[in-house]
């Protein structure tokens, strides 16, 4: 197959003018030398601004991990739970004035406090409880304000204890 002298010219004149739009494409999307030097500066710039934050923000985190740890551990030993059980002690004596409160944390450890009001005294017992239970002999109602605080659940802001249970938590033991 053979071509014209003039087709060929023709095919000659459009590759070159195809290879010289490219060039053109080329050389106009390459950034101006001096262009590119600041634009270079400030990225660099800003990726070294970026680069501190992050760093001061990943220190931030970690002290709050740290504080949310120590924060954890304190609230371990903290009065979580408390039971109380009002009832009258005496069959002469009215208004439930006795009562058994029992004040433990979340491993059930704490103590059982116990007012019994007579019509000439008052008597005021303290007992240890471990692991929701007591090395001392428990009276009905201190059993049940220590089955009250396991059930118990504390509520955000001023400390108010609903005696209603709402799940109820396995207690812990050996702790």
């Amino acid at each position: 197959m053979s071509l014209s002298p003039q087709v060929l010219t023709v095919l000659v004149l459009l590759a070159l003018a195809i290879a010289g739009f490219a060039l053109f494409v080329v050389v106009s999307n390459v950034p101006k030398g001096g262009r590119r030097l600041s634009q270079d500066r400030r990225a660099v710039s800003m990726l070294t601004n970026h680069e501190e934050d992050l760093s001061k923000v990943k220190a931030a985190i970690r002290q709050m991990a740290e504080d949310n740890r120590r924060i954890a551990e304190t609230a371990l030993g903290m009065v979580q739970r408390v039971g109380l059980v009002r009832y009258d002690a005496f069959d002469e004596m009215g208004g439930h004035l006795s009562f058994s409160a029992a004040l433990l944390d979340g491993s059930g450890n704490g103590l059982v406090i116990t007012s019994i009001n007579g019509r000439q005294d008052t008597r005021v017992y303290a007992k240890p409880v471990r692991g929701w239970a007591s090395k001392h002999n428990l009276s009905e109602e201190e059993e049940e304000a220590i089955r009250r605080a396991l059930t118990s659940t504390q509520q955000q802001g001023p400390p108010r204890v609903r005696l209603a249970a709402q799940g109820r938590p396995r207690p812990v033991r050996g702790a």
